[in-house]
């Protein structure tokens, strides 16, 4: 028999960053919140302090602060007509294992989506016609505009104390900012970090091939800090340990280092570790959700039961969970009808590797997301009338290359594998080396959407979520076309070597590790036939219902997800406790 816990006012299942700023705007406003992890507590002073952090075998390598197939797998076909099989390595998933999720390994790009990313249908509809969006119809916009989100960018950012140049304040363009980016209230809330040599030299030929370079903002903090939340951050050593590992000098924000510590404070707020949450029970009306179950450590069932329910788990666990408790219609890509699963989309990216002749580039001297950014070739910043696509990508170089076993795989093409010829290559490269990434836009077709899997279940006797995508055409023409914009830079920028990489030259496959962007599966829109949750991500089948993350974003952007996903989560909490705390009900 079930175990049944004292009833909350919202229950939270994952606390990673969207969970944990639900959780923290919830609190402050008074609410009782009950939070549940699947992972372990895991914290910054204790599992990744300075003395065990640069470890790139155990972190990097190793993947410790991963998900492992072992724990959590789904299916992956490319096509309806196949039959899907699990991964057993997650290199396209990169999901958190513990509290804090991805949010606690991550790089640190700090992105703000840009104006056109949220009314892609009709910005394309008024400057292209219906005829540039064939094959594309699932294109729609989001409901929402850039000027909604603002704030609740502006909030992220401080409570993560983003580092960057601002490019557009309040309308009015910035020296040294990104000119196509949306207008902004205000400077970031800590100074940018440093330019190394590879950043300088990207800068300097961009701008003089016309394009406009600016720093990239990130989750790196630029200078001694104190966030709204009276959390202290320290500043980043560029010690060049970030990407799957945690920050032991508190630089890197994280939902660990820079909003879990309050929460923890906080008498309204109670954290359930190695909770495995399996359904989402409902009324017998079935219009409203009355809790949730899930296994405990010891694999006992527990009944936790809320007034509101938010799921704020990975992409895929945000669907399946929706799925397996029936809170909507699943989508079927032949009728094109149901929303649970619909618009599916991923991360385009191409680019070039480039090696020069003679530099001393110090790439063991970097940060996660340090680098300079051109979006001359983003979104619709550039004329798409003569070419066959939409969408375009940020193209950048990152300083953050430098551990000695991973640098190890980037030589020039040629390159022995072993022996003297390797050691003299890696030798001769190590400091020469550099990339020009292109994190292009995703859009969905009717083909690309997530399921529940027949014939695969997990430990518990639920079914995996089964995944179908592959590359549409758009952006393959669209990666093709930024690949070839990165080689005309690394040749700008005197590169001995260009040699290309193009992730939609081939069908897309969960062992290819070009991007863990994952988006969509339950969209957000104003139309309940199309999206699965309406723009304050609240389920359009059930109103106490809110399913908050990645998951709802109908189309990908060419930028990391993160900060949209922050600033969706803040707007939805606040809308949650001054609107539909006193008037339960659809929020539109």
């Amino acid at each position: 028999m079930a175990i049944q816990r004292k009833k909350a006012d919202v229950v939270i299942v994952g606390l990673g960053w969207a969970g944990s700023l639900m959780a923290e705007e919830l609190t402050r406003a008074g609410l009782e919140v009950v939070a549940i992890d699947r992972g372990p507590w895991l914290d910054t002073s204790t599992d990744t302090p300075p003395a065990v952090d640069p470890d790139e075998l155990r972190w990097s390598i190793r993947r410790e602060l991963l998900l492992q197939p072992g724990d959590y797998t789904l299916t992956f076909r490319n096509q309806s007509g196949q039959t899907a099989v699990p991964t057993r390595e997650l290199k396209a998933f990169q999901m958190g294992k513990s509290v804090g999720g991805a949010g606690f390994h991550w790089a640190g790009m700090a992105w703000r989506f840009s104006e056109w990313d949220f009314r892609v249908r009709s910005a394309t509809l008024e400057r292209y016609g219906a005829s540039k969006l064939k094959g594309l119809e699932q294109v729609q916009d989001w409901g929402i505009t850039y000027a909604d989100l603002e704030p609740f960018y502006d909030r992220f950012e401080r409570i993560a104390g983003i580092s960057g140049v601002a490019g557009n304040i309040n309308g009015k363009l910035q020296p040294g900012g990104n000119p196509f980016e949306g207008p902004r209230s205000r400077e970031f809330p800590t100074p940018a970090l440093k330019d190394s040599q590879l950043m300088q030299m990207y800068r300097d030929s961009t701008a003089q091939m016309g394009l406009n370079p600016f720093y990239i903002p990130v989750a790196h903090v630029g200078a001694a800090y104190v966030n709204p939340l009276g959390v202290s951050m320290a500043p980043c050593t560029y010690c060049g340990y970030c990407m799957f590992h945690g920050c032991g000098n508190y630089s890197k924000s994280s939902p660990q280092a820079c909003v879990i510590p309050a929460l923890m404070r906080r008498k309204n707020f109670t954290l359930i570790t190695q909770g495995y949450v399996t359904k989402i029970h409902k009324a017998e009306d079935g219009k409203t959700a009355t809790g949730v179950s899930y296994f405990d450590e010891q694999g006992r069932e527990v009944i936790q039961p809320a007034d509101i329910v938010a799921l704020c788990s990975f992409t895929y666990d945000n669907a399946r969970l929706m799925m397996i408790s029936e809170i909507g219609q699943q989508y079927d890509p032949v009728t094109q009808t149901g929303t649970l699963g619909r618009a599916y989309n991923y991360q385009t990216c191409s680019g070039a590797h480039v090696w020069f002749e003679g530099q001393t580039l110090n790439p063991f001297i970097g940060a996660g997301g340090l680098g300079i950014q051109v979006d001359d070739y983003n979104g619709d910043n550039f004329d798409h009338g003569q070419h066959d696509f939409i969408g375009g990508a940020g193209l950048l170089t990152v300083s953050r290359e430098g551990m000695p076993i991973g640098r190890s795989g980037l030589l020039p093409p040629g390159t022995p594998r072993w022996g003297k010829g390797f050691k003299q290559n890696y030798q001769d490269n190590y400091q020469n080396y550099g990339i020009i990434f292109g994190q292009g836009t995703s859009m969905p077709t009717r083909d690309a959407y997530l399921s529940l899997d027949p014939n695969y279940k997990d430990r518990w006797g639920t079914p995996l979520l089964r995944m179908t995508f592959d590359w549409n055409q758009n952006d393959r023409n669209m990666a093709r076309f930024i690949e070839q914009r990165a080689v005309e830079i690394g040749k700008k920028m005197g590169a001995k070597h260009v040699h290309t990489f193009n992730s939609a030259a081939k069908s897309w496959s969960p062992y290819d590790e070009n991007s863990n962007h994952t988006q969509g599966g339950m969209i957000m829109g104003e139309d309940p036939r199309t999206s699965a949750v309406n723009t304050y991500l609240q389920s359009w089948d059930a109103h106490n219902v809110f399913v908050v993350g990645a998951s709802a974003f109908p189309t990908n952007a060419g930028y990391n997800p993160t900060s949209t996903v922050g600033a969706l989560a803040i707007r939805t909490a606040r809308a949650i406790h001054e609107k539909y705390q006193h008037n339960p009900g659809s929020l539109v």
